[in-house]
């Protein structure tokens, strides 16, 4: 992070220096506008399920800041002389078709031929000034309440590899297909401290930028964090995204795991997800509420640990049993 420019600017509510999951910027004293974008290649075969899946994904980071999303552009690139034009069509189709459940309007995006597909969207929302939950407050005490089983990188892996059984793979698209619309919604109406969503650098990954940003530290009782059952098994077999370990491996100076934490436990808590679930920060008065809200909205809820004070104020986190 330090070596992208800074802007000083007093409207600029969220920027790049505590790597949040959208930008922020003040449009008045009502409303501010939240802005993200996000792409990856294709992690699953059929061209409709991906297109689903990369907008849930962009969407995500709107929902972890509690914002309405309004607009969508289309960022594409495909190989059209190797793969039919109608597998953009279906791509295309299946974000716009999640667009559309979120309530926003695709209006527009680009194109380019690339020799590999790839599809993303750059999201613009809204939200009350006011009423932004960044990733930056996050209080000691809080409790952290995960709303999407981990594992979905091990198995997207699998499946490259044709390794994951129909059930793993059906139950993974699941996750990844379904919006984070319902448990923003909760969250907004309960009220929290903060909140991120898990992606690429993993449930610790987003965790410490998270408590970093917040100058906290966090404790993770890795038994209660929702595992998908098909991601152990298939770990437990050496099948593991690169991505994953490089994540583990960054992140080895920030995370302390307790001696009798497996290594395939350490790798799944480092899991490159895609489109995975929202973290959140919440008080413990709030706590109970928030999860009774969020089981009865269909969203699954598990309280995966707590934030602890941090005197280094950087960001450390201790996983346990």
């Amino acid at each position: 992070m330090g070596l992208l420019p800074v802007f000083d600017d007093p409207n600029l509510l969220v920027g790049t220096s505590t790597a949040d999951d959208a930008g922020v910027y003040k449009i008045n004293d009502q409303m501010a506008l939240v802005q993200t974008v996000d792409f990856f290649t294709p992690v699953v075969d059929d061209p409709y399920v991906f297109g689903q899946i990369t907008a849930a994904n962009a969407l995500s980071d709107i929902y972890a800041m509690g914002a309405k999303p309004l607009t969508v552009l289309n960022i594409i690139a495909f190989p059209t002389n190797s793969l039919p034009l109608s597998d953009m069509a279906l791509t295309l189709q299946g974000g716009a078709d999640k667009v559309r459940e979120a309530g926003a309007c695709v209006v527009g995006g680009h194109s380019i031929s690339d020799r590999e597909p790839k599809f993303g969207m750059a999201v613009t929302a809204i939200i009350h000034p006011d009423q932004v939950i960044a990733n930056a407050g996050a209080k000691e005490g809080d409790w952290l309440v995960l709303t999407k089983p981990l594992g979905l990188g091990i198995i997207t892996t699998a499946m490259k590899q044709g390794k994951a059984s129909v059930e793993g793979e059906r139950e993974a698209i699941q996750v990844m297909t379904t919006l984070n619309k319902d448990g923003a919604e909760v969250m907004i109406r309960v009220g929290v401290h903060s909140c991120t969503d898990i992606t690429g650098f993993g449930f610790l990954g987003h965790l410490w930028e998270m408590t970093r940003a917040s100058k906290v530290g966090a404790k993770v009782y890795a038994n209660s964090v929702p595992v998908l059952e098909e991601a152990k098994a298939l770990v437990a077999q050496g099948i593991c995204p690169g991505g994953t370990k490089k994540n583990l491996e960054f992140l080895a100076q920030a995370v302390e795991f307790a001696a009798e934490i497996t290594s395939e436990t350490r790798l799944i808590l480092a899991d490159a997800q895609t489109s995975g679930g929202l973290l959140i920060s919440v008080s413990p008065e709030k706590g109970r509420h928030l999860v009774r809200e969020l089981v009865a909205a269909g969203v699954p809820a598990h309280v995966v640990g707590e934030i602890v004070k941090d005197d280094t104020v950087t960001g450390k986190i201790s996983v346990i049993e």
